[in-house]
């Protein structure tokens, strides 16, 4: 569990007992708690299971209907999940998914003193969220911003064999986000690129990025870089371009001089 842990980035995360029960070093957060959750959600079974009101179990003859404990399953618009909790030490906790329209969201509510209160604290931050944010698709914003730069990119490759270099985005997987409604007129979009640059260029080299932004606030940022490569000019590439400016320039002279002696 503690290397799982790791792997999600989780660093104040810390578990020693398997069933949850206090232990002082047996500790999280909420927003890990949050980020546990999502990474679970996408494991289909216990999507499935988390979402599930109630279930008839077959026990030796005898059949037993397990109910769900999270009192907001199948009461509040859009849950489907996850996990209600107690112990002494964390009294009354739950972690809550849900959806409306295209945005998910998953509440964590811990400490509380009552089922009651984490009932009403879950749902003021659910609906509070719903109704106060909007997602946005930035994804579609930074190719609309990429493809502007890539159509209007020329370079100047110092040294370069030539200027034929090409743009490339990393990591651009995002697609929506979550804007409050209150700012989504002071989002944009801004780039920066090097469009002068000393050979060689390496492919992959960054050569600037794309900004995300609600006003000064920066909520997004990809990196631009090179999708090949351009050597740098040795011995033989400047040989080869003083021939060919002098084969041109005699090329010139001849033209002109036969002009004069057919006028």
């Amino acid at each position: 569990m503690n290397k799982k842990a790791k792997e999600l980035g989780l660093e104040n995360t810390n578990f020693v007992t398997p069933h949850g029960l206090d232990e002082e070093e047996h500790y999280t957060t909420a927003y890990e708690l949050a980020k546990i959750a999502d990474y679970a959600l996408k494991n289909e079974k216990f999507k499935q299971i988390v979402g599930t009101n109630s279930y008839l179990v077959k026990i030796d003859k005898n059949y037993k209907t397990i109910s769900n404990t999270n009192e907001l399953l199948g009461y509040l618009n859009g849950v489907y999940g996850v996990k209600t909790g107690f112990t002494n030490g964390a009294n009354r906790c739950l972690v809550t998914a849900a959806k409306r329209e295209n945005m998910d969201i998953i509440s964590v509510v811990l400490g509380a003193d009552t089922k009651k209160d984490r009932t009403r604290d879950s749902i003021k931050i659910l609906e509070y969220t719903f109704a106060n944010y909007q997602m946005i698709d930035i994804g579609y914003m930074v190719h609309e911003k990429f493809d502007e730069i890539v159509e209007n990119s020329e370079f100047n490759i110092v040294k370069g064999i030539d200027n034929s270099l090409k743009l490339d985005l990393i990591d651009n997987e995002i697609s929506y986000y979550p804007v409050n409604k209150d700012d989504v007129k002071d989002l944009k979009v801004t780039a920066n690129l090097e469009k002068t640059l000393i050979a060689p260029v390496n492919e992959g080299n960054k050569i600037g990025e794309i900004k995300v932004m609600i006003g000064e606030e920066i909520i997004y940022k990809l990196d631009i870089c090179a999708r090949n490569s351009i050597r740098k000019k040795e011995v033989w590439d400047y040989f080869k371009e003083l021939s060919i400016k002098f084969f041109k320039n005699n090329l010139q002279d001849l033209e002109i001089g036969e002009k004069i002696y057919a006028n």
